[in-house]
């Protein structure tokens, strides 16, 4: 069995301060919680920047540029950039961290969605920040915006020429394996690929054993043997669809951006809490983890020494 690729996603754009205290929102912070997770077995850190004035999540460089650095200096860690923004930025907002920092790898999200988090307002009498409760009710009227336009921009911006970056193309339902599928064809994107199963956020496609075996069914059936995978199990389902992810051959995303916990009931005290027990689960089941290198190699990345940070 070849080795499994953990991505630690460290503070992500959904979940806001009220809701756990080990949530990383400060340069400081979200550095010293991706160097322990890379530290913990983590081969590749996904990261968004948050104000560090009020937690809100951010898009400007100024935000990332102080955690990037310490990051790559402390660890061998691939460092992946989201170029998700929020949803409700455009395109053209969430681009400049990827666009400044040309980093190894991007997500970008393969479709429009109802992206959806407003039924987490009601866990909550009183939030820490004046944004956050706005932030969370909103999101029933939100559309996040995924085109084929946006998916185009995005591929010809980051995929070729100075930058070279490797996608994590995420995908939040079975439409989204199409949409790639579309796009490949039209040259945007070249094989290998890497898919990231986004199972269990409202508006995508639910977190079940079937529905990751059909969404990995699917892949076969368009991408052959022309791609690597990965799942995530947002919230309750996290540790799950990781351990049987792997043992199908697939690769796993934990942290807190995904889920705030590490049992049930129980808030996880950071993102290497996490790691170490997706780690000590696959290695129990027989799964080896994959060095930051050996993840380089299986992905065909540039190298951290072509990136701009």
């Amino acid at each position: 069995m070849a080795k499994t690729i953990i991505t630690c996603a460290i503070t992500g754009a959904v979940h806001t301060p009220t809701m756990s205290d080990h949530l990383p929102v400060h340069p400081d912070t979200i550095a010293e919680q991706a160097i322990a997770a890379a530290e913990a077995g983590a081969a590749i850190i996904h990261l968004h920047a948050r104000n560090p004035e009020n937690g809100a999540p951010s898009v400007d460089p100024a935000h990332f540029e102080p955690f990037l650095g310490r990051i790559k200096q402390s660890t061998n860690a691939v460092i992946n950039i989201s170029t998700g923004g929020n949803p409700v930025m455009t395109v053209a907002e969430r681009l400049p961290p990827a666009l400044t920092f040309s980093p190894e790898m991007c997500s970008l999200n393969m479709g429009s969605m109802n992206f959806a988090l407003h039924p987490l307002a009601e866990r909550y009498d009183s939030w820490k920040e004046p944004w956050e409760e706005g932030y969370i009710r909103a999101s029933e009227g939100n559309i996040f915006r995924n085109t084929f336009t946006d998916i185009r921009m995005i591929a010809e911006q980051l995929g070729g020429g100075e930058h070279r970056v490797k996608f994590e193309h995420e995908c939040y339902d079975v439409g989204h394996l199409y949409n790639l599928k579309f796009c490949l064809d039209r040259g945007l994107f070249h094989a290998p690929i890497f898919l990231q199963f986004v199972m269990g956020i409202l508006g995508g496609i639910s977190a079940e054993l079937d529905n990751l075996m059909f969404m990995k069914q699917t892949a076969d059936k368009l991408f052959g043997d022309s791609y690597q995978w990965s799942v995530i199990g947002a919230g309750a389902q996290q540790m799950k669809l990781a351990s049987v992810g792997a043992l199908m051959g697939g690769h796993v995303r934990v942290g807190l951006e995904d889920s705030l916990y590490i049992a049930r009931g129980e808030l996880a005290t950071s993102n290497a809490q996490q790691v170490a027990k997706i780690r000590r689960i696959l290695e129990e089941q027989g799964n080896a983890v994959a060095t930051p290198d050996e993840a380089r190699a299986v992905l065909g990345l540039k190298g951290a020494d072509r990136v701009a940070f």
